[in-house]
């Protein structure tokens, strides 16, 4: 098997760290909790952020950059997002190091730069964005304040994975600020459906839509919205999350503005954000036990070139060809990489480009130029053909929508096989145990769902934005209920 990949349905966990390894995405940093995101892995990201800015951007928003740093009275002035994040702060003291007298070389904490006050590195950017945001805004003129910042964030974590949960992590943060409640919950849902469009078109992950409980909602906002993928185990995956805030942090921060009518009041607020986890989702979403497979979309390259020869003339006759290919494809807005280095074989050049997920490879030798052919192989379903060069740039154009609409289309029937509900407890642990979402009904308390939690593992994923209502008993404590939510295992 390709360099020794677990089999998913014996080690599921030792596979996925296995696949970002050894496909060059990403490695544990000599930081403990902490990932190098490798070239190849960066690339993916790359792509990531190319498409969400142009959506950003086309729903009317702008790129800023605020510090990494956040004075601990900032973070304190709204009480519920203290308490959130209070656990997972790194906190900085001192500004300055000195040399040990004791010990030449080595550096200590110079006890005379204790900072006046000490500062976080930033979790999430609500607390020095509102407190900037108080200056901004004076009147409904500027008004929506609509930003985006591309950073990285700290959440000191005692467990972690590879893109799923590291101590630092890279994402997008959404903060806004709005005249009316109904501008910002209209922004909040029209966030969530950005990052909807982005997960189904672009990573091909089916996703559902909903708002989390009270329990599982963002620390200071008043409505979380959320997007839920199947993984293959049957756990759930958060893709994405965008939040309704508010007044809260205005109040916090007394961000007030004029209104038309010249009155003062107090701004509504949003914020939403995807992060690098969302690479691990694609990573988990579509690869098999040969390796990674990726989506065209996002693939850094998109369709590799092998040229299979023996003799100096022959490569420089395949070369010739293979390169007008190239040039063809990337004409097409393709991305081709030409492999014609001579350290490798054809053959290790095959299992390489298929363990890191290529969409499309192309073989050509002296053979195929006689013929006007080329070898063209898929890397989702690994069937291979014989095309003719003359239409093969057209081929490869179709066949990039269709890989993307089959990856979308299996992993849509795998999370419809997955998808259960159940009206009692003992038919809701079995399901839970076998994996997959389970739509069950809940009597809306804190206490049954940290009981389930705790009896099961199982968390409430979302309260889906699509459910009808349907009357029916909670699993557990047989109270009323108006409608079904979705529960299951989680990363």
């Amino acid at each position: 098997m390709a360099k020794d990949l677990p089999k998913r349905s014996e080690n599921y966990s030792e596979w996925y760290n296995q696949i970002v390894t050894k496909a060059d995405l990403a490695e544990h940093s000599s930081v403990r909790g902490c990932m190098v995101i490798k070239p190849y892995g960066y690339a993916i990201w790359e792509k990531m952020q190319a498409a969400l800015d142009k959506m950003f951007k086309d729903t009317g928003h702008v790129n800023a950059y605020f510090p990494l740093f956040v004075p601990k009275s900032f973070l304190e002035k709204e009480e519920g997002h203290a308490e959130g994040f209070a656990k997972e702060c790194a906190v900085v003291t001192h500004y300055r190091l000195k040399t040990d007298p004791d010990n030449k070389g080595k550096l200590i904490v110079d006890k005379d730069a204790k900072l006046e006050e000490e500062l976080i590195v930033r979790p999430t950017s609500e607390a020095i964005i509102w407190n900037t945001y108080k200056g901004w805004i004076q009147s409904y003129r500027d008004l929506p304040l609509l930003i985006n910042q591309w950073a990285n964030v700290v959440r000191w974590e005692m467990r972690t994975r590879l893109f799923l949960r590291t101590t630092e992590f890279l994402w997008q943060e959404g903060h806004t600020a709005h005249a009316t409640k109904e501008e910002a919950i209209i922004e909040s849902e029209k966030m969530l459906g950005v990052y909807t469009d982005f997960a189904e078109k672009f990573i091909a992950l089916p996703v559902l839509k909903g708002v989390k409980t009270a329990h599982e909602r963002f620390a200071g906002a008043l409505e979380t919205y959320c997007i839920e993928a199947l993984m293959q185990d049957g756990k759930a995956l958060q893709a994405g999350t965008s939040h309704f805030l508010g007044q809260n942090f205005a109040k916090a921060f007394d961000v007030k503005f004029s209104s038309k009518e010249g009155k003062l009041d107090h701004v509504w607020a949003t914020s939403w954000g995807v992060t690098t986890r969302l690479i691990g989702a694609l990573v988990m979403a579509h690869s098999d036990d040969e390796g990674l497979v990726l989506p065209p979309m996002l693939a850094p390259i998109q369709a590799v070139i092998i040229p299979i020869y023996k003799t100096e003339d022959e490569l420089k006759l395949v070369s010739e060809k293979a390169l007008q290919i190239k040039k063809d494809l990337e004409a097409k807005g393709i991305s081709v990489k030409f492999d014609n280095s001579d350290n490798r074989s054809p053959g290790w050049k095959f299992a390489e480009y298929e363990f890191k997920g290529v969409p499309v490879r192309i073989a050509i030798g002296p053979r195929d130029m006689q013929n006007g052919s080329v070898e063209l192989a898929r890397r989702d379903t690994k069937t291979k053909e014989v095309v003719k060069q003359d239409v093969l740039v057209e081929k490869v154009v179709g066949l990039m929508k269709e890989i993307q609409d089959s990856l979308f289309n299996k992993a849509l029937a795998f999370r419809k096989e997955s998808t259960h509900s159940v009206d009692t407890y003992a038919d809701f642990k079995k399901a839970i145990e076998k994996g997959g979402f389970v739509y069950a009904h809940w009597d809306g308390t804190s206490e049954t769902e940290e009981k389930i939690k705790e009896e099961t593992k199982a968390t409430i994923r979302c309260i889906p934005l699509d459910a009808k209502p349907e009357s029916g008993k909670c699993i557990l404590s047989g109270k009323p209920s108006a409608q079904r939510v979705v529960f299951a295992m989680a990363y």
